[in-house]
């Protein structure tokens, strides 16, 4: 697992945002910007990927303990700094509510003038087997695959 594997797992566990962690990264004098951070977020195979040296994780790691805990000096409680990281993230604002579904029955399809109306019973019957020639039902791999050796054949 890479540095980057690493925070990527924890800004998600923690529900933290690239704004977020520059300023948690700032608590222990480490300035990085936005579109550095967002370079470790990145996939491998993408141009402007950076790998996530053990400095920046380190910092990162030294960073988050003191924004959850505190200092000796001012201590926290690591549960209220999550609560309020929770807190946080916007909800999405839906005034209209998703209508259900409802099947509709089967009368009204006798009813529409586009299609035919269905025969009963059609849906509900099962698919036919395919009828094999003799032998086991199944025909061997070998039949199916024709060699060829590069000789022409006249």
């Amino acid at each position: 697992m890479t540095n980057n594997d690493i925070l990527k797992k924890l800004r998600v566990a923690l529900m933290l945002r690239d704004d977020q962690i520059v300023e948690i990264l700032e608590l222990v004098d480490f300035r990085i910007t936005k579109s550095e951070l967002g370079a470790f977020f990145r996939a491998e195979d993408h141009e402007n990927y950076m790998e996530c040296g053990d400095q920046v994780l380190r910092n990162f790691l030294n960073g988050l303990v003191i924004h959850l805990r505190g200092t000796k000096e001012n201590p926290k409680n690591p549960n209220t700094v999550l609560a309020k990281h929770k807190a946080e993230i916007p909800k999405k604002e839906s005034t209209k509510e998703r209508p259900e579904f409802k099947a509709s029955p089967k009368d009204t399809e006798k009813g529409r003038g586009d299609q035919k109306p269905s025969k009963p019973g059609s849906g509900a019957k099962k698919p036919k087997k395919k009828e094999f020639p003799k032998g086991n039902g199944k025909t061997s791999v070998v039949e199916k695959v024709v060699y060829k050796n590069g000789k022409n054949k006249k």
